[in-house]
């Protein structure tokens, strides 16, 4: 799993999150980050993050061409 450490992550960078609905079916939705919401530089479930469209998840992977 990405997205684990807060360092990784950034304002503007393109990620895919899970929604606190879709934690039992691991659904992931994508999107551009707009704010980190997780302020420890480490979350063992994923940095939680606020997307552009409003949408706020736990970053579940960082896609290969956003690195």
């Amino acid at each position: 799993m990405e997205g684990q450490y807060r360092k990784d992550i950034y304002p503007g960078l393109e990620v895919g999150i899970i929604l606190k609905k879709d934690q039992r079916n691991g659904k992931i939705t994508y999107g551009t980050v707009k704010d980190i919401l997780t302020s420890s530089a480490f979350h063992s479930r994923g940095i939680k993050v606020r997307l552009t469209d409003g949408q706020i998840g736990r970053v579940a992977e960082i896609p290969e061409e956003a690195h």
